[in-house]
Formats: C-alpha cells, sequence, structure tokens
C-alpha cells in the first residue's frame, strides 16, 4: 500500500471531512466559505454529499477548506 505523507487528506473520507467542517462551521458558516446552494437551501449530509461527489470545483474548495481550518 502507498503512502502519502504530503497529503493531509490521505485516509479521510469526503463524510469525514464534511462532516468536521459543519462541526466546526455550521451550514450557514460553510455557506459563507463556499457559497453552493447545497449548504443553503435546506443542507443535509446527504444532499451535499451528493452534490460534492459530482462536481469536482465544489469538492476541491471543500477539501481546501479543510486543509486551511485543520492542517
Amino acid at each position: 500500500m502507498d503512502t502519502q505523507p504530503n497529503n493531509p487528506l490521505h485516509g479521510l473520507t469526503l463524510q469525514a471531512i464534511l462532516t468536521r467542517l459543519v462541526e466546526h462551521y455550521g451550514w450557514s458558516g460553510l455557506y459563507q466559505h463556499i457559497n453552493v446552494n447545497c449548504f443553503n437551501n435546506d443542507p443535509s449530509m446527504k444532499s451535499s454529499l451528493k452534490f460534492l461527489r459530482k462536481t469536482q470545483w465544489a469538492r476541491d474548495k471543500v477539501e481546501a477548506l479543510y486543509i486551511d481550518t485543520f492542517c
């Protein structure tokens, strides 16, 4: 198995990343950082994960925010 010592997201699922960000910022705070409707209009973990899995630019922003916040 390859290790990725320089990748702070290695081993983290998208759900784990999003859960930690929501716990830290809340949905409204997350929307202020990343302006996507799934964080503002009736947000849920399920709908947000579905959107992020099919929308790479939004996923990139979520991952970047996680790195800036926790790493």
